[in-house]
């Protein structure tokens, strides 16, 4: 299958045959009316001319293979013609490769970005020329010439050789190079040898747990990040089988030992303070009291503090229903009280939370480097 230089076709001359395989999109059509109005038409169409049959004296159509919302754009515009590239081969042909090529892949950032560079370094063209060439606006150009000015060009090597995924790049090395670069280097040497290689979830869920790791544990992580990880996975895992051998009455009883021990930091941090207080903490100090009737009532109906007596404890429970039924809806408490009193899970070590596990998994990495 051949194809002619790009020619300027009447939009009259075009045969729409296939129109009704298109899904309408008015958003994509108008941005492509803008995009062409700012820049003109950069991509052909593609068609095929197809002669009539013999016998009939008359010019031969053009079967609009694709590009059916670039026309619908320049008709918007009012234009009379659309830039069209020629396929010299059958309509059945053509559809065959336009449906062989949708299986491209489309690039990512970070190759928009490098593609981007090469194209105003080679023809020195300015930030708003090359938009005018991309059909893109100059945030988008300057966006990408960000992105970068922003990876180290030891990431982006990594990068292009599928050590490190685009999203590791921007997401994780980027933050990680400005806060700490040697850091940054040395987990790039880490994960470029074979046995400490990441995905892009585990390098992720590493940089999850470096966030809250003290000193002493970095410098292990960038070392042996698949040591790690590994210890992270094995400790979810147990945790996951006691959570399944012990069932809800084992987690509602973790649940509770947190929550005790947060009710003696913020008794702790309430006793400090001094009367009267400012209105956010009244409002605070009202939403949770609404709240603990209906977790006082589930405390006496499981802690065996009413009676012994069946009667006795049926109506007890009874009872606890009708008060759980007249209390306001906890949802609105839940809201609230957890922006006003709950202090953050790295800070407050909450049972089983991150920050645990890089600590639990720092005695486990140890070991095994060791």
């Amino acid at each position: 299958m051949g194809s002619r230089p790009d020619i300027e076709v009447e939009l009259r001359r075009l045969e729409l045959r296939f129109a009704a395989t298109r899904v309408s999109d008015e958003r994509a059509v108008q941005r492509l009316v803008q995009s062409i109005d700012a820049c003109g038409q950069l991509i052909a169409c593609i068609a095929v001319d197809e002669p009539h049959p013999e016998g009939k004296i008359m010019a031969s159509p053009w079967v609009l293979i694709d590009g059916y919302r670039r026309v619908a754009a320049l008709r918007k515009l009012g234009r009379d013609t659309a830039r069209v590239e020629c396929w010299s081969c059958t309509v059945t042909q053509a559809l065959a490769q336009v449906l062989a090529r949708s299986h491209s892949r489309t690039f990512t950032a970070i190759e928009e970005a490098l593609l981007l560079r090469d194209l105003m370094d080679g023809q020195r063209l300015s930030q708003r020329e090359a938009a005018l060439q991309c059909g893109r606006d100059v945030s988008w150009v300057q966006r990408r010439l960000q992105l970068l000015g922003e990876v180290p060009e030891a990431v982006l090597e990594a990068v292009r050789c599928a050590q490190v995924s685009t999203w590791g790049a921007v997401r994780v090395f980027v933050p990680l190079a400005r806060a700490n670069a040697d850091h940054a280097q040395r987990l790039l040497a880490s994960l470029g040898q074979p046995q400490q290689a990441l995905s892009t979830r585990e390098l992720s869920d590493w940089f999850a747990h470096y966030r809250c790791a003290q000193s002493s544990q970095r410098e292990r992580m960038v070392e042996h990040p698949r040591l790690f990880i590994d210890s992270v996975t094995e400790r979810e895992r147990e945790r996951a089988a006691t959570q399944l051998k012990g069932g809800p009455e084992q987690q509602a009883v973790g649940e509770l030992a947190h929550l005790q021990a947060q009710l003696e930091r913020v008794r702790r941090a309430l006793g400090a303070l001094q009367w009267p207080a400012g209105m956010p903490l009244a409002r605070a100090c009202r939403r949770v009291r609404a709240a603990v009737p209906e977790v006082d009532a589930e405390l006496r109906r499981l802690g065996h503090e009413v009676d012994r007596d069946p009667q006795q404890r049926a109506h007890a429970a009874r009872a606890g229903s009708l008060a759980a039924r007249d209390q306001p809806a906890a949802a609105p408490v839940a809201q609230h009280g957890a922006a006003d009193i709950a202090p953050a899970q790295c800070a407050g070590g909450h049972a089983g939370g991150g920050c645990s596990d890089a600590a639990a998994a720092e005695g486990g990495l140890r070991a095994r480097a060791g």
